[in-house]
């Protein structure tokens, strides 16, 4: 069986849901259809050619989401039902997002992070493995980043632009704390009306289905199969 390594995972959240994996070493990227709960046909599938401008950037990829209603300019103004996913990239020593509208499947702007609207991530930019949008009620703007080093950032862009540095415990991630030190990529899954998951992936093929609403592990570690990813691992 494949070992998973060296891999980012990333939501999208225009038409149906699905998590994209994109694999670093190949240059390849395979599309999971949360909805068939399955990689279709014709995956994985070159990076080159299917990413716009971004192709060249795949390789140097550290994490990624998706944002709806986030000003795809940098602002923090809505925009009704615009889907963004934002990937995080180093272009040579220069921390760097792309913009990538999802409403239009094209590259939207690349620019500096420091002249962008995640620029309070800067300091801890080469520590991230993973980000998401938080959604809870109440707190429409709030983003939590995991990172390899037992930590977490949290960052609440209509709190002052605040962003605090919190260790993964028992307390801040129920159910984490003993995996921590093996995260490798995660992405969030807002198929459910109502329940938000986390997926962490994990060293060793394993994956933690974390529970977003509740605040802890719902399942896992699991092994990443096809029967818990049906064509995840297909060559």
């Amino acid at each position: 069986m494949p070992t998973l390594k060296n891999f980012v995972a990333v939501d999208w959240r225009s038409g149906p849901d699905r998590i994209y994996f994109f694999f670093k070493d190949t240059g390849t990227y395979t599309r999971f259809d949360i909805g068939d709960n399955k990689v279709p046909e014709g995956y994985p599938a070159t990076v080159n050619g299917n990413w716009g401008s971004f192709d060249k950037h795949v390789k140097d990829l550290r994490f990624g989401f998706t944002t709806t209603n986030i000003d795809p300019w940098g602002g923090n103004a809505p925009v009704a039902g615009h889907d963004i996913l934002w990937l995080f990239y180093y272009e040579g020593d220069t921390p760097m997002v792309c913009r990538y509208d999802q409403n239009l499947d094209e590259v939207n702007k690349t620019l500096r992070v420091k002249d962008s609207v995640w620029q309070l991530i800067l300091p801890y930019f080469d520590r991230i493995v993973a980000g998401t949008w938080w959604q809870v009620f109440g707190r429409p703007k709030l983003f939590k980043f995991l990172m390899d080093d037992g930590h977490y950032l949290f960052v609440d862009l209509l709190a002052k632009q605040k962003v605090f540095r919190k260790q993964i415990t028992q307390e801040s991630w129920r159910g984490l704390d003993n995996y921590k030190h093996r995260i490798i990529t995660a992405a969030q899954n807002d198929h459910p009306l109502f329940d938000k998951y986390y997926y962490i992936f994990l060293t060793n093929n394993e994956y933690i289905k974390y529970d977003i609403t509740n605040n802890r592990v719902a399942t896992g570690p699991r092994k990443i199969d096809d029967g818990s990813w049906p064509g995840l691992l297909r060559d």
